[in-house]
């Protein structure tokens, strides 16, 4: 009796649900810190030297002023006309869990051209080679009051301590490849995944850009805690106003590690002109209905 080999015992099987569920490990993994380790001993924030760049042309400063007018008009008819959703949100938010609509929140702003004169009696600051001379300029971090939808559980901090890895002692390769935004974040509450989703939890930002805190486009709003774990070179994404939309958002968004994140935004503070942001703004508009690396 001839019998005939066997060439199909093991149907080909989609892995790719695996590899994607493995992924999503792998960023959880990269944002918790082993709580083993030594509460830490906060590095000191960098001031850098200011560069002292080329004036602008009057044509210049008129196409610069026109375009913030431009944007603070933008975000006032962003908040007037997105007021209802506004409204429906923050009855979410307070249905959906404990805690207030609001998360209030020290984010870096652009930091501030300061003397080195006035910065040598400030034990908080690392000053570049050679100390602050006295004469020359540095850019120095100060904060700002963010405000934004709550989406996460009032008490995710006692919860979740690992994610909150700024709180403890990491190396830098360890800061350099934490995902700030994790897939199926435990800390996120129903409500506001779905703002996450969506982007819906972004308009109340707009608020900041009417108050010129913010710009549409920049570096995204750092949180201060963070800052120190910064080199002198990424430093300078702070020279700039931070903004509600970034090059980072329109690249990958949740997706990039901060190391990429940063990448991105120092590759903004070197290229930026009005015509870059509109690029970013018409993208973003794109990756927002599409919900690409939203959550």
């Amino acid at each position: 009796m001839k019998i005939e080999a066997a060439t199909d015992l093991h149907p080909a099987v989609d892995t790719s649900p695996i590899l994607e569920q493995g992924r999503r490990v792998e960023r959880l993994a990269r944002a918790r810190v082993d709580q083993s380790h030594s509460a830490k001993i906060p590095p000191k924030l960098k001031a850098i030297p200011v560069a002292v760049g080329p004036r602008l042309s009057l044509v210049e400063r008129l196409v610069e002023a026109t375009y913030v007018v431009f944007e603070r008009c933008f975000a006032a008819l962003a908040l007037i006309a997105g007021s209802p959703i506004l409204l429906v949100e923050a009855i979410a938010i307070k249905l959906d869990s404990k805690g207030p609509v609001f998360f209030h929140h020290e984010r870096a702003a652009q930091s501030m051209p300061t003397l080195g004169q006035d910065l040598l009696q400030r034990t908080d600051l690392e000053p570049p080679a050679g100390g602050f001379q006295p004469d020359q300029l540095y850019w120095v971090p100060r904060p700002f009051r963010f405000v934004k939808f709550r989406t996460m559980r009032h008490d995710a901090l006692e919860l979740y301590p690992e994610l909150y890895w700024w709180n403890y002692n990491i190396s830098e390769h360890e800061f350099q490849n934490i995902y700030h935004n994790l897939d199926d974040d435990p800390r996120v509450t129903r409500v506001g995944k779905f703002l996450r989703k969506t982007s819906l939890d972004e308009i109340v930002n707009f608020w900041h850009v009417l108050t010129g805190e913010c710009r549409l486009v920049g570096p995204r709003p750092e949180i201060v805690d963070i800052l120190p774990y910064y080199s002198a070179e990424e430093m300078r994404k702070f020279t700039v106003k931070p903004g509600i939309t970034c090059l980072w958002a329109i690249r990958g968004r949740s997706e990039l590690s901060v190391r990429q994140k940063n990448e991105h935004d120092i590759e903004y503070v070197a290229t930026r002109s009005v015509w870059l942001d509109l690029k970013v703004l018409v993208l973003t508009a794109w990756c927002v209905v599409w919900r690409r690396g939203a959550y």
